[in-house]
């Protein structure tokens, strides 16, 4: 069974050669996927770019607007950290229609991976920290809207605080969020989600994961999801530049394992979104990125849905 991988060229737009925002690794994450034969003898399934009315269900229709426009106040550009230009724009809606197809992908094959998505720091009312639109918030407010879906859980792992989806679905009783990050980092002031586990720096793989394990059988029983939306930022990693904690490739693969198995196990569809991962190596970051992908796949070709052993073939070829 093919694991069903969404990808649109445009996820990668230019930007200057000394910004903080590693914007080639959506461009090395596609080309590894292919040469590792992730894709199974397929091809990337295409995502149209979203329309104003898709997110204009999760954002202010004001600043949807400015985005779409290029007239994004100054100040929100400063705030979101890219320059609000057309190809800027353009790569938003793509990421953003992107998720939404991977959320209906899940809902078919029961598991579907995204190169791009998990811009959770965009709120309501404008973006920041390089997200544009909420991708996440965007996919289930239009699943909502369809019919196809009622109750979600977000399960957010980047190893920064999911503040905008916090924010977005504050009060909703039918979206619960849950974000398990760094807590000394970005951002300073955090909106809080349903659960929140902040973690001091320094945390490593064991203690991560019994945390993490302690966690989400609650979470998986607490209602009757029809949908998991997974941000695997992979920031948690000891070497990434902005993260603060202190896993290892091996716990990072653990992490996904653990969620997308337990998710699967428990008969829920699993949306993967490629959320956060910041180095000067675009080569590690996209390898590390694509253990998402590998994982969702070794469970996807599983017959039972087991979580399986992180095996020195899922981890061949991975830098350290």
């Amino acid at each position: 069974m093919n694991l069903p991988i969404v990808h649109h060229p445009a996820y990668c737009a230019d930007l200057p050669a000394n910004h903080r925002f590693p914007m080639d690794k959506f461009r090395a994450l596609a080309d590894l996927i292919r040469t590792q034969g992730l894709l199974g003898g397929g091809d990337f399934v295409r995502p149209r770019p979203a329309p104003f009315e898709w997110v204009a269900l999760a954002h202010d229709p004001s600043y949807v607007d400015q985005v779409f426009n290029t007239q994004v106040p100054d100040r929100i550009a400063r705030e979101i950290g890219f320059p609000m230009r057309e190809d800027i724009a353009l790569r938003a809606r793509c990421a953003t229609g992107g998720s939404v197809l991977t959320g209906y992908l899940a809902l078919e094959h029961g598991l579907a991976c995204n190169t791009a998505g998990g811009s959770h720091h965009a709120r309501r009312a404008h973006g920041a920290g390089f997200c544009v639109f909420n991708d996440v918030a965007v996919a289930i407010k239009v699943m909502q809207a369809d019919g196809a879906i009622r109750k979600a859980l977000v399960i957010d792992l980047d190893v920064h605080q999911g503040d905008g989806t916090a924010d977005i679905f504050s009060g909703d009783p039918d979206v619960f969020t849950f974000s398990m990050h760094s807590q000394k980092n970005y951002p300073v002031r955090k909106v809080p989600s349903h659960q929140d586990i902040g973690l001091p720096d320094g945390v490593g793989d064991e203690a991560y994961l019994e945390k993490l394990a302690q966690v989400l059988p609650g979470l998986l029983a607490r209602d009757a999801w029809d949908i998991v939306f997974y941000n695997a930022g992979v920031d948690p990693y000891a070497g990434d530049r902005l993260g603060r904690l202190s896993l290892s490739r091996e716990g990072l693969l653990r992490r996904e394992l653990m969620v997308i198995g337990s998710v699967r196990e428990a008969g829920i569809p699993l949306a993967g979104v490629l959320g956060g991962g910041y180095s000067t190596d675009i080569d590690e970051l996209a390898d590390r990125h694509a253990t998402l992908h590998r994982a969702a796949l070794s469970v996807c070709c599983d017959a039972k849905g087991r979580q399986l052993e992180a095996s020195t073939g899922l981890l061949a070829g991975n830098k350290t």
